[in-house]
């Protein structure tokens, strides 16, 4: 299973077109969005998603129940575990806990948003990922991420 993985879109909404017209082109199965995406207009990029997504509120989202009810409840609090393909799956926003999390050995894949850095690393046998920003305001850089969960590998792609 291929799966789509996004944070930090900060309402660019040029960008976060970007990120769904390359997962639809990528025959993208599920998204993951790691919070921020900051206000529910920006959702609606997401109805031309070809496949379902769920997300997580970050610390920037502003009004989480209009966010919630637009999502039609695919946008939900943290800590956000799920499973996809027999892999668990724990989505967070911010950093401060996710190297103990994939230390733990209960997730296969951790991700998490909020310093608008990619990383992909191995904690373990836990794959660790940040996809960086969607919005580019930070770093100039947006990026969005592919996780491949039969082989558990990300690949980290400039939108």
């Amino acid at each position: 299973m291929i799966i789509g993985i996004i944070a930090d879109t900060h309402d660019n909404l040029p960008m976060t077109k970007k990120a769904v017209e390359l997962f639809n082109s990528k025959n993208i199965e599920f998204m993951i969005h790691a919070g921020d995406i900051t206000s529910p207009f920006t959702l609606r990029q997401f109805n031309e998603l070809r496949c379902e997504y769920t997300g997580i509120f970050g610390n920037n989202d502003g009004d989480k129940l209009l966010l919630q009810k637009r999502s039609e409840g695919c946008v939900k609090n943290a800590p956000l575990k799920i499973t996809l393909n027999n892999r668990k799956i724990v989505v967070v926003h911010e950093h401060h806990i996710v190297d103990a999390l994939a230390e733990s050995g209960h997730f296969d894949l951790v991700v998490f948003g909020h310093t608008h850095e990619p990383l992909v690393k191995k904690i373990k046998n836990t794959l660790l990922l940040n996809p960086g920003e969607v919005c580019g305001w930070l770093y100039g850089k947006p990026t969005a991420a592919i996780v491949d969960l039969n082989k558990m590998e990300a690949e980290i792609i400039e939108l």
